[in-house]
């Protein structure tokens, strides 16, 4: 018994190590299935799985449980067919979160996915978007009066005050992203009175009005109110201006004139036809769209009543604008007398303004006298106001000399030949700087020989009108720290000059020996 006991032991002994290693085996066979399938849906649902596929092959897309919450992710990079942005808006772009490694493998996979779905052809990567276009207006700053140059078609609608530029047809016909400029097309951006024009992009030919005409040439849009009626707010603020925008087409150019004013078209009309050959548009009453190959809308001054060869438009420069005035009027000379070798057989001729409201000469009969004496001619000068400029102009052109106090009558001083003098008589109050900025820098840019004379306080009949003791008088600094207004009331508007003789007379005796050394 003790026998078959052990052997039955034994027995049962290797038949549960034989059925134990089997359970053993089916154990982990469970186990590992069970751990295949856990990870397989794993990799499906989880939003972090990322699978790796081979070139060329395209990942199976399995959608997930709907019921199931899955963690945020970035929104897709969706690229938008728009022009550059401005420089502040990228800046403002570079501020924002900057998105994990993590996050970003997601969202380079959501992107690709998203290509997937759409045809090629409808995609825009950065590398192939067009070039930033030039805007349609330059805008600089608070003074500077802005411009706006267009090329290609152009379409105003004169009484709307309206400039549209439809998108061209080589660019696809459409822009995404127009944009709109208002401008004051006068060379002072901050004048009153004058109507703000829109020139504005619209997205598609079909937004653009359709053409009542059509021009052959650019148009040229530019105020004429503003400031003139003052003789030297007519060149400095309308005739430079206009001619650096005008002058490169040659004549080939329509004048679209916004507070158009008659009596300005007729006193220079020649100037106007030779930088336009073309009619003038009244803007402000043109109910016709008009269409044109090209457009410049707005004019802009360099400086006071002259011009600056570097800026733009370069090249241009004062003696070009005066020789142009001289061939438009048919003024003869372009130098003054030579006294050099005939000094006893002529006498340099010798033009002083005349005025008959404040700043006047009040004792012109003997300057007269004076330079005669010096061995000048002298004539006076009276410029009519509201006639063609043209028969004035001679008149000036056959000086050698011009001279009167601080006013637009020394506006003239463009047709004279060059290498002649002007001579500013500056008023009592501090006001050199204003003259040398109104005509001393402009004489010397159209290279005359520019000189000064500063009034005294006992040549201005400030001291009879006023008194000593009256600011103005006694005290001319605190008058300009209160103000431009004040400035103007007093030194251009309640003084009258008498020149004292005296001191006078060296200045004519320089102008003399400087046209004998010339």
């Amino acid at each position: 018994m003790g026998g078959d006991h052990g052997k039955l032991m034994k027995s049962l002994k290797g038949a549960a190590q034989k059925y134990l290693g089997v359970g053993f085996l089916l154990g982990f066979f469970l186990v590992l299935l069970t751990y295949f399938t856990v990870s397989e849906q794993f990799a499906i649902a989880a939003p972090n799985a990322i699978r790796k596929t081979s070139p060329g092959h395209a990942s199976p897309t399995i959608p997930p449980p709907v019921e199931e919450k899955r963690p945020q992710q970035l929104p897709p990079i969706i690229e938008q067919r728009q022009a550059p942005k401005a420089e502040h808006e990228h800046a403002a772009v570079v501020q924002e979160k900057t998105p994990s490694a993590e996050e970003i493998e997601i969202q380079k996979e959501t992107e690709e996915d998203h290509t997937k779905e759409k045809p090629t052809d409808d995609v825009t990567t950065v590398e192939e978007s067009a070039p930033a276009k030039k805007p349609a207006c330059d805008i600089q700053g608070p003074w500077a009066s802005d411009v706006c140059s267009i090329d290609g078609d152009v379409r105003i609608h004169g009484a709307a005050h309206d400039v549209v530029i439809p998108p061209p047809i080589e660019g696809g016909g459409s822009n995404p992203n127009p944009r709109e400029w208002r401008v004051v097309p006068y060379s002072r951006k901050h004048m009153g009175g004058l109507k703000e024009v829109a020139v504005r992009e619209v997205a598609s030919a079909a937004e653009a009005p359709a053409c009542d005409v059509r021009s052959p040439v650019p148009a040229l849009v530019f105020a004429m109110g503003g400031l003139t009626g003052n003789y030297w707010h007519d060149f400095s603020d309308v005739l430079i201006p206009l001619y650096l925008q005008a002058r490169r087409f040659d004549g080939e150019v329509q004048l679209v004139v916004e507070n158009i004013q008659m009596w300005y078209v007729g006193k220079y009309k020649r100037v106007l036809d030779r930088l336009s050959r073309h009619d003038i548009v009244d803007m402000d009453r043109d109910d016709k769209v008009r269409c044109f190959p090209g457009a410049v809308v707005g004019i802009r001054m360099h400086k006071e009543f002259s011009i600056d060869p570097a800026r733009d438009p370069t090249g241009h420069s004062m003696p070009e604008f005066t020789k142009f005035l001289r061939d438009t009027f048919a003024l003869p000379r372009d130098a003054p007398v030579s006294l050099v070798d005939n000094a006893a057989a002529v006498r340099p001729r010798m033009m002083i303004i005349s005025r008959r409201h404040p700043r006047k000469l009040m004792n012109v009969e003997e300057v007269v006298r004076l330079a005669e004496r010096i061995g000048f001619e002298v004539v006076i000068g009276d410029p009519p106001f509201n006639v063609d400029v043209g028969e004035f102009a001679k008149e000036v052109n056959r000086a050698d000399v011009l001279m009167g106090v601080h006013g637009a009558g020394l506006t003239n001083s463009v047709f004279l030949p060059t290498g002649a003098v002007l001579i500013q008589v500056v008023p009592y109050g501090k006001m050199e700087h204003i003259g040398k900025v109104d005509f001393g820098e402009p004489a010397e840019d159209m290279r005359l020989k520019y000189m000064a004379y500063s009034a005294g306080v006992e040549e201005s009949t400030l001291v009879e009108t006023l008194g000593r003791d009256h600011p103005a008088v006694r005290d001319p600094e605190s008058v300009h720290r209160s103000g431009w207004g004040k400035v103007a009331e007093y030194y251009l508007g309640k003084q009258d000059i008498r020149l004292d003789l005296a001191r006078f007379e060296p200045l004519l005796r320089d102008a003399m020996d400087y046209l004998k050394h010339q």
